[in-house]
């Protein structure tokens, strides 16, 4: 994404937020996703019973295979506040798959992660608004910590659960954040997989692939597919 190209985003998502102020918890009239227990997910101990909870007229799955600064998690927000704006529609008639997936994998994983495994200078992450390399996760950033303006808060990752959002992480690409434990604790591959699971951000549900959830949210779920990074 080009400078010019960033700025235009950074501004519309700057005037989607003045308009956003505290979403409504109904949102996606979903009820939180529970948090990842650190026990390996395989085969039938993976959720796929999330599709129950889209129950929205209107419905988007918001595919992000790159980090691309945590652009693509804020998308999954502000669609919405946009739906509601400029159609009218209800928060409680909108619904949002989020997957992360590929090398976006990394926004699934909670901050010590990042910090330990020094995943910002290792992606050459940049921070969304100023642009520069960032050793923080894109996706958890908050005005408390002085992190981002406050205008971007309802964009983080934990907001977007918290409002009911449905947010799904590819177990194939945690494969890579398990490598990386592996490697560099020198520890066994289950160790290192129990360890990856316990450090994915509470909520987020592993499924047996991104692109598994990308084609479950479409077949079952009825949502409408969004490349959002």
């Amino acid at each position: 994404m080009s400078s010019t190209t960033r700025r235009e985003f950074l501004d519309r998502v700057a005037t989607s937020a003045a308009m956003l102020g505290i979403l409504p918890t109904s949102l996606a009239a979903l009820a939180p996703v529970p948090a990842v227990s650190g026990t390996p997910q395989r085969g039938a101990e993976f959720d796929v019973t999330w599709p129950q909870r889209v129950t929205g007229k209107y419905r988007g799955v918001f595919d992000v295979p790159e980090v691309e600064s945590g652009y693509g998690v804020w998308r999954a927000s502000i669609w919405a506040k946009q739906y509601e704006t400029s159609l009218g529609v209800p928060a409680a008639d909108l619904s949002t798959v989020l997957i992360l997936r590929h090398n976006a994998i990394v926004l699934a994983m909670q901050q010590p992660f990042w910090d330990e495994y020094g995943i910002g200078g290792l992606k050459d992450v940049k921070h969304p608004v100023t642009l520069e390399t960032t050793d923080r996760n894109p996706a958890l950033l908050s005005s408390s910590r002085g992190e981002v303006p406050a205008m971007y808060d309802d964009f983080a990752l934990p907001r977007f659960l918290a409002r009911g959002g449905i947010a799904l992480a590819c177990d194939l690409a945690l494969r890579d954040c398990v490598a990386l434990i592996q490697n560099t604790d020198r520890v066994d591959e289950a160790t290192a997989h129990r360890k990856a699971v316990g450090l994915v951000v509470p909520g987020v549900l592993l499924q047996p692939s991104g692109v598994f959830a990308a084609a479950l949210a479409q077949h079952k779920a009825g949502c409408a597919y969004v490349r959002a990074a």
